[in-house]
Parts: structure tokens; C-alpha cells; sequence
């Protein structure tokens, strides 16, 4: 028999930006560091290794002797470095400048850091389209790794993959290495002994084949169960151990290695495209249910690995469409990136100036994918990852207006389609707060950021249907068992609360605020919060609106005509904001042309994220202060004037106040979701419902709600941590 195969192995390590310490400290002592101790005993094993950036900043600051022994591995060559965009965009994501600059930007990272400049990148997610192609390059790298289903999309066999091919976009050539599906099973999950039988045929089929693995480095130790499995029983060890015992015909090589060695097999065009799981997930959510019941039942049919090789998924893009939420991100994403490019070409003496850097730097920040969208692990789902791409956000934001030159108090509004629906929203924007309004989707607030405390207000999550609900369902019946424990982490059934199944409820309405509701008569608070309240028109109705400027004072006023069931009146909403107030709308509510003496029950809905539920330090407190309880509490008071929402560890105080009391409802918006540790109960945010039971003697009723954000104590804290790093250092 002819020469060695050659076996590509490529961990992927990434952790979100905004992420807990205490995750990535465990992830790093279960899998990152846990995996070089072990492969610094087998020096004929050579790896590519890709660390994101957000995790490699974690790591500089907290375990720089990682980057020590890092170093001296990738001097010795057993480690190849790949790159990538720095904070691990999707890079359908982002618009072509910022890929070009991620790239760019990380790759100039990576060679101070190591001495070298890495040759390859990770693709984020690898979610591909052709067109990335051009950006890859012009970023100075000469090579990618996408997975065998990309290539089996484009028409190639299981045997016509063990190589590398080249494509190209406007002719900019790059090679791209099939990763080979088979081995993200097998490694680590099968014996070491199955993959080294594999791979001998592999080498029957094609001698001096090259086979790519290439997966996420949290396999092998953090996720639920792989720390025993890889490490105290020695399945890394043994699979090391057996590819040293085989060097004399497997030869483990990097990627530069395989592109010195071996000649492309041809040429690929790919299309858009990424891991097939990847691709499910993004399906709608009815269409995965469908594309699993075809699973189960054809699954043992002979013909069905040969129909399900030409069955796709969707399309990662339409996960913006899947979840809304990941829609607005992605808007005030792409907002903040135009500006910035924007500005930059007006002034480009700019782009060398610190604020001008920060400002980039907190975007790309912004652009981390994990919470874009959902699939096996929380992203999506997890609030703090949220909260994480709006406080960098934010930040890029306050440093464009300085760059911009506004300085003290302002006001400004704008109107324009600002969430790419084709319809017009309006933004208001003042030195201490900026919100969104959205009159054609109910006339709600969906965004509501504080500048001082760096939180939106409004990151909320609807509670919508998972293909996994029926798991959880058909587990509490009794009628599913869970699968064993290394299996594959979307096969572990963990339930990290109790009874999850009875806190399964979907959202008729989108959780914003300024929801208006046209409420029974009769109903009462558990009706509301629970499903057997009906949404009718009002929750989405579309507003005609117009803006008004005066001299430190700017407002949005909605109307529209209601279709009632006994009643057509006129709702008109004025939000106002002032030079005067800067972290206070002004909300008016007027109803015109009322049908006297016949009852209205009429409620304003506003949901406040960003506020954990159920710690002692955050809390509802009344009109006379007295506190509540908790942010989890369920409420039914009644003849309030005001409710405030206080985050002492965020440090900030949120508060209502009507000049019309009312009664007040609020309670927990919870989700229930998939992550790696199992499924679980995740507070999404605080709903507080204002609402007004009343007989009109005359056609007119109007409310004021003052809606304001106390972020002075977040503010001072931040002042304060400032100054004590600029002090000296008594020696």
C-alpha cells in the first residue's frame, strides 16, 4: 500500500462576549487547559487550534500563562493558530467592511501574540456563502474549514472528499478542507478504536487521503459528562496514544502542513450554507417538527441515508426572522456600524483617534453570534448574552455622539425605517437615554436604553413554541426516556426545575412596552396573565404618527381609530422627551370620542428586562416606597399612582407614575429552553400592566405616565471605579 493518511485535527474554543467568569473559568479548567496537559505528552500529535477572541481576551486578563504555554507549542509546531473574525461574528451577519476588519484586526492580534501569522481561519458557526469568499482573502488568509455537508450540498460523494479544493469569488482563490462529519461522532463520543478503523478505510478507498476533524473544544471536558469520559477515563489519552502507535501510516498534520504536501483535488463552489444541525434549527419551528417526525419515520427505511443526503434545512438569515428579537439586535447592529462608517468618511483623519477605536471596537464586541440565535445551547434564550451585545452597543453609541461633537444636555428625534421591515420607526435620543418606537407593531417601545448604566431596558424575549417542547412534554407523560449520558448533548433529558411542562406558554402579543389592551370587563389578573385572555386588535394595530421639534423637547404622537366591540373612539399616545428631563418619557394617553356612560377597561402593558427575579437587591416598591417584593412577585394592587422596579446591583430605578390611578398587575415572564446543562426556567422580564376600569361622562379620558430611569447610582459607581484605577499606587 501507498503513503500515510493524513488526519487534520482542529479544536474550536470560544466562549460569548458578556459571558460569567465563573463559566469560563470552569470551562477552562475542564476542557482548554485540560486538553493541552494531555496533548503536551504526545509530541508526534500536531493540532489547529482556534481560540476565539472574546475567549482569548478572557484568557490574557485571567490565565496569561496560558498564552506562555501556548506560545511555546506553537514554536515547537505541534500547534497551528487559526484565525477568524476577532469576537466570532456570523459573518452573514455583519456587513463586508466589518468582516474584512474583524478578520484583519485578529489576525495582527494573533501574530503579536505568537510570532506568526496564521495562515487559516474558523469560519463562525460555519455559516458560508460564496461571497464570503472575497472578504477571506482580502483578509490576508489563504484557507478555511467547512463541513462535509456543505460540499454534499453541492452535489459531492462521501469519497470525494478526502482532500482539499479550491474556490474563488471575483477571483480571489482560497482552499477550503472538508471537515468529515462521521469523526464529529465518533470523536469523542465512540472508542478511539472505531476512528482508527475509519480511517483504514478511508485509506483502502484512497491512499493518502487527507480527513479533517474539525469541532468545538468544549466537547472534551465541559460539556455535561465529557470531563469524565475524555480525562479521568483516559479517552484522550487513548486516542492519542493509538494515533502515535499508527504514525507509520496515519501522519496527523495541520492544515499548512496538508496545503505544502498535497496537491487540491479541484475546484468547489458551495452554497449558503452550514453544519447540518445548524441548519435544522433554523427551519420555522413547525417545519422542524415535521423534519423530525420524517426522521423517525423513515429513519430504518434502506433508501433513507441516500434521500436524506439531498434533504435541506434553512437558512441561517432566517433566523432573524424566527426569532424578532434577534432581528432588533442585528438592526442596532448594523445602525451603529453605518454611522461608523458614516463618520469615517466625512472625516477619516478620525479613524486614528481613541474614541474613534473604542467605538469600533465596542461593534465588533456587538456582533458575537451566540445570542442571534438558539439551537442545542441557551444563546438566544440566556439574557445576559443579550444584555451583552446591547451594553457594547451602547457604548459605540455614546462614543459616536461625542465623535459627533454633542456635548451636555440634547434632545433629537428621527424618523425612518430603523428595523429593515419597510416601515417607518421613530427614535428618540437624548444625552441620557435613547428609545424606539415601532407604530406600525402596536405603537410599542422596543427598545429602551439607558447611556449611563449601558443596559436596554427593552431586551426582552417572547415565550413561542420549541421543537423541544414536545420532548419536555412527552417526557412528563412518561412516554420518552432520556438517552445515556455522552451520547450527544442534544439527547441528554435534564430538567433543571421541576414541572416544567406546566410552565410551557406562548405569548399572543410581543413583550414591549406601551402594549395597549382592551380588556374584558370582568377580567381579572389571573385571567390576563394566563392564556384564557384573548388579544385582540389593539396589541398590534398600526398608528399613523408624526414628529414634532421645539427648542429642547421632541415627541412621537401615535393615533389611530379603534375597532371596539361596542365602540370605535380615537387613541392618540404622545411620548416626549425633554432637555429639561433627559431620562424621562413623557407618556400621554388620550381617548376621544368615548360613547358616554358605556364602561371601558382599558390597560397599558410594559415590560422591564434586564432585572433578575428572585434576589433580595432587586424589588418592587410602591408610591410611599414601601417594597413590594421581589422582581418575580405577582401583583394585583389597586388604586396605585406609582410603581418603581430598583436593581441595586445594576444600579439603576425605574419608575411609573400616572396621573390617573390605577390598578397595577405585573408578573414574571419566563421561558422555558434548551441549553448544554438540559432545559430550564429562564426570567425574561417584568411585565407591568397600568390599567383603568371606568364610565366615561364625556367622550374624552386621558392618563399621563411618566416613565423615568434613575441610573445615577450605576453612574456614580462607574465615576468611581474610574477614578480609583487612575490613582497612584502607594509603594
Amino acid at each position: 500500500m501507498s503513503g500515510p493518511i493524513r488526519l487534520i485535527i482542529a479544536i474550536h474554543n470560544h466562549q460569548p462576549v458578556g459571558n460569567f467568569d465563573h463559566v469560563i473559568e470552569q470551562a477552562y479548567q475542564d476542557s482548554y487547559i485540560s486538553f493541552l496537559d494531555v496533548l503536551e505528552q504526545y509530541p508526534a500529535v500536531r493540532i489547529s487550534l482556534h481560540n476565539s477572541g472574546s475567549l482569548l481576551d478572557w484568557i490574557h486578563r485571567h490565565r496569561p500563562e496560558y498564552i506562555e504555554r501556548l506560545g511555546r507549542m506553537v514554536e515547537s509546531g505541534q500547534i497551528e493558530i487559526l484565525g477568524g473574525p476577532f469576537y466570532e461574528p456570523i459573518l452573514a451577519s455583519i456587513p463586508s467592511r466589518d468582516r474584512i476588519g474583524q478578520m484583519t484586526a485578529y489576525s495582527d492580534h494573533l501574530t503579536q501574540a505568537f510570532g506568526v501569522p496564521p495562515r487559516g481561519m474558523w469560519v463562525p458557526e460555519r455559516v458560508w456563502e460564496q461571497s464570503f469568499t472575497r472578504d477571506v482573502v482580502q483578509s490576508g488568509l489563504e484557507y478555511t474549514v467547512l463541513d462535509d455537508f456543505h460540499f454534499k450540498n453541492a452535489g459531492f460523494g462521501n469519497d470525494d472528499l478526502y482532500g482539499y479544493f479550491v474556490t474563488e469569488d471575483d477571483g480571489h482563490m482560497l482552499s477550503v478542507f472538508p471537515i468529515a462529519e462521521k469523526l464529529r461522532y465518533t470523536i469523542p463520543f465512540a472508542e478511539p478504536q472505531e476512528t482508527i478503523d475509519w480511517l483504514a478505510e478511508v485509506r483502502e478507498k484512497q491512499p493518502e487521503a487527507v480527513v479533517a476533524f474539525g469541532d468545538d473544544g468544549e466537547k472534551f471536558g465541559t460539556w455535561p459528562g465529557s470531563h469524565r469520559h475524555v480525562y479521568e477515563e483516559g479517552w484522550l489519552h487513548r486516542f492519542f496514544q493509538l494515533l502515535t502507535d499508527n504514525q507509520e501510516w496515519i501522519r496527523v498534520v495541520t492544515f499548512s502542513q496538508a496545503i505544502e504536501e498535497v496537491s487540491p483535488l479541484g475546484r468547489c463552489y458551495l452554497p449558503d450554507c452550514s453544519y447540518r444541525e445548524m441548519t435544522e434549527w433554523a427551519l420555522p419551528t413547525d417545519r422542524q417538527l415535521e423534519l423530525i417526525r420524517l426522521q423517525r419515520e423513515h429513519r430504518n427505511d434502506p433508501g433513507w441515508p441516500e434521500v436524506r443526503r439531498l434533504l435541506r434545512g434553512g437558512f441561517w438569515r432566517n433566523f432573524l426572522v424566527k426569532y424578532p428579537e434577534s432581528q432588533e439586535m442585528y438592526c442596532r447592529m448594523r445602525e451603529i456600524s453605518d454611522r461608523l462608517d458614516d463618520l469615517i468618511q466625512r472625516e477619516p483623519d478620525l479613524s486614528s483617534s481613541a474614541r474613534f477605536r473604542a467605538a469600533l471596537d465596542h461593534l465588533y464586541r456587538s456582533q458575537c453570534n451566540c445570542p442571534y440565535w438558539h439551537g442545542a445551547f441557551g444563546g438566544l434564550y440566556l439574557p445576559h448574552l443579550r444584555n451583552a451585545i446591547y451594553h457594547h452597543l451602547i457604548h459605540a453609541d455614546n462614543a459616536l455622539e461625542e465623535l459627533c461633537g454633542r456635548t451636555g444636555r440634547w434632545v433629537d428625534i428621527e424618523a425612518g425605517d430603523l428595523n429593515l421591515d419597510a416601515r417607518q420607526e421613530v427614535r428618540l435620543a437624548s444625552d441620557q437615554l435613547v428609545a424606539y418606537l415601532s407604530p406600525a407593531q402596536g405603537g410599542h417601545i422596543y427598545e429602551l436604553d439607558s447611556r449611563t448604566a449601558f443596559v436596554n431596558l427593552m431586551a426582552t424575549l417572547d415565550r413561542r413554541p420549541e421543537p423541544y417542547h414536545e420532548t419536555i412534554r412527552a417526557y412528563a407523560s412518561g412516554s420518552l426516556v432520556g438517552g445515556s449520558e455522552t451520547a450527544s448533548v442534544s439527547e441528554n433529558i435534564v430538567f433543571k426545575q421541576e414541572n416544567l411542562d406546566q410552565k410551557l406558554a406562548y405569548d399572543q402579543w410581543a413583550r414591549k412596552s406601551l402594549v395597549d389592551h382592551v380588556l374584558p370587563l370582568d377580567c381579572t389578573f389571573d385571567q390576563f396573565c394566563s392564556d384564557s385572555f384573548q388579544a385582540g386588535e389593539a396589541e398590534h394595530a398600526v398608528f399613523q404618527t408624526s414628529v414634532e421639534r421645539q427648542p429642547g423637547r421632541v415627541s412621537a404622537i401615535l393615533s389611530r381609530r379603534c375597532r371596539w366591540s361596542n365602540q370605535t373612539p380615537i387613541l392618540t399616545k404622545s411620548i416626549t422627551l425633554t432637555q429639561t428631563a433627559p431620562s424621562e418619557l413623557k407618556i400621554d394617553y388620550r381617548l376621544d370620542e368615548l360613547t358616554p356612560g358605556t364602561p371601558v377597561h382599558f390597560a397599558v402593558e410594559f415590560n422591564f428586562s434586564s432585572m433578575p427575579s428572585n434576589v433580595d437587591n432587586r424589588s418592587y416598591y410602591g408610591e410611599d416606597g414601601q417594597i413590594y417584593g421581589q422582581l418575580g412577585e405577582e401583583l394585583d394592587l389597586q388604586n396605585q399612582s406609582r410603581i418603581g422596579l430598583v436593581d441595586e446591583w445594576l444600579g439603576v430605578d425605574v419608575s411609573l407614575e400616572t396621573s390617573e390611578r390605577a390598578g397595577i398587575w405585573t408578573c414574571p415572564i419566563e421561558t422555558v429552553s434548551q441549553s448544554e446543562g438540559g432545559f430550564e426556567l429562564v426570567h425574561q422580564s417584568c411585565a407591568v400592566i397600568l390599567h383603568w376600569q371606568f364610565v366615561p361622562q364625556n367622550p374624552q379620558w386621558k392618563t399621563t405616565i411618566l416613565l423615568n430611569i434613575d441610573a445615577s447610582a450605576a453612574q456614580a459607581r462607574r465615576l468611581g471605579s474610574i477614578k480609583e484605577a487612575r490613582m497612584p499606587v502607594e509603594s
